[in-house]
């Protein structure tokens, strides 16, 4: 549990919205496609909407951020595992030193998501030019703008808040001094480019830009067989929602909130309590397909990412004292928390919530090798509820952030007494009758708490870790313990050495 000192501190302080926030270095699957480098000149000749369009499948990075995890308090020292160089390094929070084709690596994000950025920089080159013979041409050809404008912000975003320090609103001149990442608007048309690092107040700036455009232009009915893979509506709101709850602009980020959930926002949370899912519980196939199914209305936007998060043989995982501890964490006495099974076992003391299928894309049909995937969810409903939560806790709306938590437990618990108070959210915290501490800052605390417990082991963690300012203890195989501090520079993920050698980019601090 978190000190109540500190998160009053960071209530009043408004600190989470001025942390660092940069992890992640990734990499691409083409050694040599280094896309701050170099872009071999093999493109579509993008001569029809069809075509453009089939290419913005390929603007949507396939690298996993849920790697991010090894660097959080939701794990510990896993044994009976495979742990690779990469998943050390993550667990020590030391620079990555990787082959830009090893997965799981802030270097194969990094390649992956600027390949994917430039697939809808193409399009959006060519988009005005191409031939429109009627009404209906002109409504797809803005489906495919808002798509590759909202694909673009969605690369760029999630890059500056893993690669640079995170949004700080109450001092624009760190944004405007911060190093971010570079914003990439034009195709590559040289063999080597040079590029700058725009600040981290220029890409938010940039990125607000594309995406309020994206959601202007988005229009849902081209994507009738294949929605939940593209930019839709939902999934557009969604991340308007996270990135405004990111810059602090709670005002805003409740509204595009709203916008999504509207008049019954129970629907955008699948109710892990109802008949469906107990009873898919108890498989471990059947329930990872129920819980990422694109016809559940709480998934907004699916990815196809390839990854090991999640293989069991490898990496460190949440040890069974951090998973007991977390899920027992609950003011409701005599319920269950639905979320805490099904959960595999992990190597010899570690447990990992069943979320994922684990499947395999072969390199040929005879083939034995080829890569490990999953299909993982970039925008849900509940990720959306519970920023609208957070920014009325911050609004001071506490009877609407009480009304959507209710909503949200009742989804989550199953018992006889699952009701949100405030009275019993200070019985819990042990600070009933302490006018020092306010009812905010409970609300709050019990938010991050079912933040945690929604989100464990898929990545997003770590977000909270940075835009909070939280510590992070480690420990090792010899006993000892190793922490992350709450303003370490280690939080800003290094970029790739060969775009500091070769692209020309300045480091982050160290």
């Amino acid at each position: 549990m978190m000190k109540v000192q500190f998160l009053n501190k960071l209530l009043t302080s408004n600190i989470f919205a001025k942390r660092i926030l940069t992890v992640l270095l990734v990499f691409s699957f083409s050694a040599c496609d280094d896309y701050l480098d170099e872009i071999p000149d093999n493109r579509v000749n993008l001569d029809n909407l069809e075509k453009s369009a089939q290419l913005l499948t390929n603007a949507y990075p396939i690298a996993s951020y849920a790697f991010t995890d090894w660097m959080t308090d939701d794990v510990g020292f896993t044994l009976g595992v495979t742990i690779r160089l990469n998943q050390e390094q993550a667990y020590e929070w030391e620079d990555f030193i990787a082959d830009p084709t090893e997965q799981d690596t802030p270097i194969f994000y990094w390649f992956q998501t600027y390949e994917a950025i430039a697939h809808a920089n193409e399009v959006l080159a060519v988009l005005e030019d191409l031939p429109v013979n009627n009404e209906e041409d002109e409504r797809f050809k803005r489906a495919i703008e808002s798509e590759a404008l909202l694909a673009r912000a969605y690369g760029h975003f999630m890059l500056v808040n893993l690669f640079a320090e995170h949004y700080d609103i109450q001092d624009e001149s760190n944004n405007n001094r911060n190093l971010g990442v570079p914003y990439v608007t034009t195709p590559e048309t040289v063999f080597i480019k040079q590029y700058t690092r725009n600040s981290v107040g220029e890409v938010y700036d940039l990125v607000e830009e594309d995406m309020l455009r994206g959601i202007e232009l988005v229009d849902d009915s081209f994507f009738a067989n294949s929605g939940k893979y593209h930019f839709n509506r939902g999934a557009a709101l969604a991340f308007a929602s996270r990135y405004y709850l990111f810059k602090g602009d709670y005002e805003r980020c409740a509204e595009y909130s709203s916008l999504l959930l509207g008049e019954s926002p129970s629907s955008f949370v699948r109710d892990l309590t109802s008949q469906e899912f107990r009873s898919a519980s108890s498989s471990i196939e059947r329930y990872p397909q129920l819980y990422n199914s694109p016809d559940l209305q709480s998934n907004l936007l699916l990815m196809r990412k390839i990854s090991l998060v999640q293989r069991l043989d490898f990496a460190h995982g949440p040890t069974r004292p951090i998973y007991n501890s977390l899920f027992d964490e609950n003011p409701y006495p005599g319920t269950t928390d639905r979320r805490e099974n099904p959960a595999f076992v992990k190597g010899e003391n570690a447990l990992f919530p069943v979320r994922y299928q684990s499947l395999f894309q072969r390199s040929s049909l005879n083939s034995n090798v080829g890569f490990p995937y999953h299909i993982a969810l970039a925008f849900r409903g509940e990720e959306v509820l519970l920023n609208r939560v957070e920014a009325n806790i911050f609004l001071n709306r506490v009877d609407q952030a009480l009304t959507d938590l209710q909503i949200f437990v009742d989804r989550r618990y199953s018992g006889d007494d699952t009701q949100v108070s405030i009275a019993r959210l200070r019985a819990f915290y042990g600070v009933t009758g302490n006018a020092n501490v306010s009812d905010r800052l409970v609300l709050y605390l019990y938010t991050l708490l079912e933040r945690r417990k929604e989100f464990i082991s898929q990545g997003m963690r770590w977000f909270d870790i940075k835009r909070l300012g939280l510590e992070v203890n480690h420990d090792l195989a010899d006993g000892s313990l190793i922490t992350l501090a709450e303003d370490d520079l280690r939080k800003v993920l290094q970029i790739p050495q060969s775009a500091i050698d070769v692209g020309g980019l300045r480091p982050n601090p160290r």
